[in-house]
Order: C-alpha cells, then sequence, then structure tokens
C-alpha cells in the first residue's frame, strides 16, 4: 500500500505541508510577540509625554547639552519596583530603558538599567522604530525605549498576546488541512492516469492488442499514454501483417505440394504411367518450393538488415543493359516491347551491382506479367528529378531509376499494397501464372537497404511507373 504513488504523493504534501505551517507558524509567533512588545514600549513612552519636553527643549537650547534635566522632572523617574531607570505603569511589567540620540544617531543620553547595552550610536532599524523629536520640520533627535527581557507582559497584554498566537495556530491548521486536501487531489489526478496506463499495458500483455490507454492527465502523462497507443498500434499491425504471412504462405505452399501429392498418388496408383513427362511435372512444382523458399530468406535478410551488400561505383547503364538482355526473349515471345534510356554523362552509383539487377529484374518482371501483348516497357535512368515520375523526399544528389509499362495498371485504393508480401492485385490469378509474390518485397528492401527510396506512380488503364532512387558515387 505504501508504495502506491497516490499515497507516497499524499504522505509528499502531507509532510512538505506540516513541515511549512510549523514553520510558518513558529516564525509568526516570534514575530508576532517582538512586534507586539515593541508597539507596547512605543505606546507607553507617548505616556510618558517626554516628546513634547524635549522638543521644547531642543527649540530653546539649539543642543542636548543639559537634556538630563528633562528625564529628571519626568513622572516615574528613578528606582522602578524592578531596577533603576523610568517607572512602567503600563501593559509591560518592568521598568524602562530610555535612550535619546541626536539627528546622527549619537547617544547624548540614557536612563540604563544593570547590565544594559554600552554602545555609543542607535543602529539604522533602531531609528526607524524611534519617535523622532522634530523642530521647525527638521529632525533634531531620536527617542527609543526599551525593557529587559525578563520584563513580563500584564495580564490583559499576555491574554492579547495569546489569543493572537491561538488564531495564528488555527490559521495553520486550516492551511494544512487545506494542504493535504490539494495533495491528496493532485496526488490522485497524477495517479489515476497511470493506473489506467498500466491496466491497459497489462491487458496488452495478456494479449488484447485492441487495447488503448485513455490520453488525460497532465501533458507528461498524456504524452505516455499517446505513445503507448502507438506502440500499440504498431504491434496490432505486426501481429495482423504475421498472421496474414503465415496465412499467405500456407496459401501459397499448399498449391504446389497439393499438385505434387497428387501426381505422386497418381503415380502409385497406376493412374498415370510412370514417364518423364509425369516426373517433370512433379519436378516443376518443387521449383516453384526452392523458388518460394529461397524469396521468403532473402526477403527475412533484407528486412533484418543482414543482407550483405558489396558497395563500390556501379555502371548503372550496364546493369540495365544485362536485365535488357536477360528478359529479350520472354518479352519477345509475348510481344512486347523493351526499351531503354539512359541519360549521358550518367554518373556512377554506389551500390551492389548484383542486388541492383536483382531490383531491375524484379520490376522488368513484374511489368511483363501485367503487360498485354503489343505492350511497351521503358527502362530509363537519369541524375535530373525534373525528368523523374516519383516524388521524392528532399535529400542528397541521387540517380533516378523507373521502369513503367503499358498495362492495366493499379487501382488507387491498391497502390499503398504494392509492395507487401504476396499481394496481388487479380485476387484470382494463381501463382502459377505469375511469381513468388515476394519480388516487389523483395525489391524495396534492397533499395531501402541502398539508402535509396522506392514507389510507384499509376493511373487505372494508363500503366504503372515504378521507381527508385540509388545514391551518387562520391568523385575522389
Amino acid at each position: 500500500m505504501m508504495r502506491r504513488l497516490q499515497v507516497q504523493l499524499a504522505l509528499a504534501f502531507a509532510i512538505v505541508t506540516a513541515l511549512s505551517v510549523l514553520t510558518a507558524a513558529s516564525l509568526a509567533h516570534l514575530q508576532a510577540g517582538a512586534g507586539f512588545r515593541v508597539f507596547l514600549v512605543q505606546a507607553q513612552l507617548q505616556q510618558l509625554g517626554l516628546v513634547p519636553r524635549l522638543t521644547e527643549y531642543y527649540a530653546v537650547h539649539h543642543s542636548w547639552t543639559g537634556v538630563a534635566t528633562v528625564f529628571a522632572d519626568s513622572r516615574g523617574m528613578g528606582p522602578g519596583s524592578m531596577g533603576p531607570g523610568i517607572g512602567n505603569p503600563g501593559m509591560m511589567r518592568g521598568p524602562l530603558e530610555l535612550t535619546l540620540a541626536d539627528a546622527d544617531g549619537t547617544i547624548v543620553y540614557r536612563a540604563g538599567l544593570p547590565g544594559g547595552t554600552t554602545a555609543t550610536h542607535v543602529s539604522a532599524s533602531e531609528r526607524n522604530a524611534a519617535l523622532p523629536i522634530v523642530v521647525d520640520g527638521v529632525i533634531a533627535g531620536y527617542l527609543t525605549a526599551s525593557t529587559p527581557r525578563y520584563a513580563a507582559l500584564s495580564l490583559a497584554a499576555q491574554h492579547f498576546l495569546d489569543q493572537l498566537n491561538q488564531a495564528f495556530l488555527q490559521a495553520g491548521v486550516l492551511a494544512g488541512m487545506l494542504g493535504l486536501l490539494l495533495g491528496v487531489i493532485i496526488a490522485r489526478s497524477l495517479s489515476a492516469p497511470l493506473d489506467r496506463l498500466a491496466q491497459a499495458a497489462q491487458r496488452l500483455a495478456a494479449g488484447d492488442l485492441a487495447q488503448r490507454a485513455p490520453i488525460s492527465g497532465p501533458i507528461e502523462v498524456a504524452s505516455a499514454a499517446a505513445a503507448f497507443n502507438t506502440m500499440a498500434a504498431s504491434l496490432e499491425q505486426s501481429e495482423l501483417a504475421r498472421r496474414r504471412m503465415i496465412a499467405d504462405i500456407a496459401h501459397e505452399l499448399r498449391t504446389p505440394l497439393t499438385v505434387i501429392q497428387g501426381n505422386l498418388r497418381a503415380l502409385l496408383d497406376d493412374v498415370f504411367p510412370l514417364q518423364k513427362e509425369e516426373i517433370a511435372t512433379i519436378y516443376d512444382e518443387t521449383l516453384v518450393l526452392h523458388r518460394l523458399v529461397a524469396d521468403l530468406r532473402e526477403l527475412t535478410l533484407a528486412e533484418s538488415g543482414q543482407i550483405d551488400l558489396r558497395r563500390e561505383p556501379i555502371d548503372l547503364a550496364a546493369s540495365i543493359a544485362r536485365t535488357m538482355a536477360s528478359f529479350a526473349a520472354p518479352a519477345a515471345e509475348k510481344g512486347v516491347e523493351l526499351r531503354a534510356e539512359c541519360a549521358p554523362d550518367l554518373p556512377r552509383a554506389i551500390a551492389d551491382g548484383d542486388r541492383i539487377v536483382q531490383v531491375l529484374n524484379n520490376l522488368v518482371s513484374n511489368a511483363l506479367r501485367h503487360t498485354p501483348s503489343g505492350g511497351t516497357i521503358q527502362l530509363r535512368a537519369t541524375a535530373d528529378p525534373r525528368a523523374f515520375p516519383g516524388t521524392i523526399e528532399p535529400g542528397a544528389p541521387a540517380l533516378y531509376v523507373s521502369v513503367c509499362d503499358t498495362g492495366p495498371g493499379i487501382a488507387p485504393a491498391d497502390v499503398p499494397f504494392v509492395f507487401e508480401r504476396f499481394w496481388r492485385a487479380d485476387r484470382g490469378r494463381a501463382r502459377s501464372q505469375g511469381g513468388s509474390g515476394l519480388g516487389l518485397a523483395i525489391a524495396r528492401q534492397l533499395v531501402l537497404a541502398h539508402g535509396g527510396q522506392i514507389g510507384v506512380v499509376s493511373e487505372p488503364g494508363q500503366g504503372a511507373c515504378f521507381w527508385f532512387t540509388l545514391p551518387i558515387a562520391t568523385v575522389v
């Protein structure tokens, strides 16, 4: 229980409030007592009527010489009940020690008490608390009074001071209770959103990936909740992608395995004669399985950043020429024209040449599958972004490569998914009619591994234009 944040915050507020109230009450008690004593002394000093007499004396003599006679004539002069000094019949029980100083603060007369001060000047603070002697608008001196520390207050004065201290105490207790209540409210406002966040995290850990934390509380707590929701959404998307990938893999493997199993059973049951043609059909299906497994491994390495890239300056035009040569026969067989256009004086790219050819092959293979007979596939490379079909993020100078076809194009709703594994625009197209469904996903990961960007521009009925960028090799 004590480890709960709400309890710890409430206790911290309570301790701080108690210490603050105790300190404030102590200071108020001391200041009030001292101030009240000063007030009583000044009031009693006024009762003695010395200020008018001293004013008259200085106006006549223009100095304080012989001023002791004024004090000698004042009532109460002489021994008091508690020692020598001016008698104190008022709210203070004890004699008064009177001090007269000139305008510069030099003491000119003192009705002293045994053990009193021997100072020759009054301080600035004492002058501020003294009664000024003003003659013709000019301060001629200061009259101060004090009582010994052992001087007690009268019963009425002590009763008033006790009531004042009691009021301070009551105000302190009330302030402490309000501070504690405010501390509990603040502690709850801080801990409640954290409790809800913790509960959401526990549900997420239990497998509820749709769980989200309410965004509330202070900015820091709300930011933590928003970050948690972002993480939860990412985990949910990753889990959905994992399930979809497993389902896609199972679907892709089922077709060739079914073919192999059916053909082998037919051979075993003598439905098919044991001939090379039947064995060749089974062998072709094993090639499909091999290509699918190899592509999955390739994609996994690329996504995890473990793929080995031999970066070096390469001639991008030569890489395009290799791809053109590889697809010349399949394109001619389908009646599709292949074209290549490379800008003159094309800079070299810093990349793995074999991997870039793999990217080009995957893009051309995808374009060839979707381009009808009589269509065209255009490969283009340039260093001029103005001649580039894609929209790229600003960055360092790069080479721009595009593979455009005259096929049916891609629906706008499908464009965000073309680089996902096993994605097919035509859901009914069998894998035997196309590749493994991983070519574009592999191309994307390879381009990203080179520090480039990749995308597609397409309109239904106007073909598709896949593009990517590569960093330019630095000339040393």
